[in-house]
């Protein structure tokens, strides 16, 4: 048992070894994170430019990053109101209930998604719940169903 773990041990060691980077060049030390040197509102047009994906990412990345991109419900606020084109009902319900952008966004992305695939005919000439990618669907709400159920009753 103990020699098991030394192997773990020197495993480990060897991983950290591997991963040790060199002495970092001169012109590398002085390089700054842009969020803590430019205006706030230039950081926030550069964020602004970013598709959701990459937002979330960015937010991931370091906690200047994270911090700007979290406290700043503006960023949030477009991407919204793109997913409001297919989810207005939801949307303005949660704002209504004094949800953030941030976190209605949350709530509805992947709703809409789905719904827009529903809403599209995507679905249409499935005949069992077999045919559907289980992966992809999301739970929805009944008005939600109401709509894609009018939807395909005027296809």
């Amino acid at each position: 048992m103990q020699k098991a773990s030394k192997k773990n041990k020197q495993a480990v060691a060897s991983c950290k070894e591997l991963t040790i980077l060199p002495p970092a060049k001169k012109k590398e030390e002085n390089r700054e994170d842009f969020v803590e040197l430019l205006p706030p509102e230039v950081s926030f047009k550069i964020f602004s430019e970013l598709d959701i994906q990459s937002l979330c990412k960015a937010a991931m990345t370091c906690k200047s990053w994270n911090r700007a991109i979290e406290n700043s419900d503006h960023l949030w606020k477009h991407h919204c109101l793109t997913v409001r084109a297919v989810c207005q009902r939801e949307i303005d319900c949660d704002r209504g209930n004094g949800y953030s952008w941030k976190v209605t966004l949350l709530r509805n992305y992947w709703k809409s998604k789905v719904k827009h695939e529903w809403l599209s005919g995507k679905y249409s000439n499935i005949h069992s719940r077999c045919g559907l990618p289980e992966k992809i669907m999301y739970p929805m709400d009944a008005d939600t169903w109401g709509e894609i159920l009018e939807a395909e009753l005027e296809r």
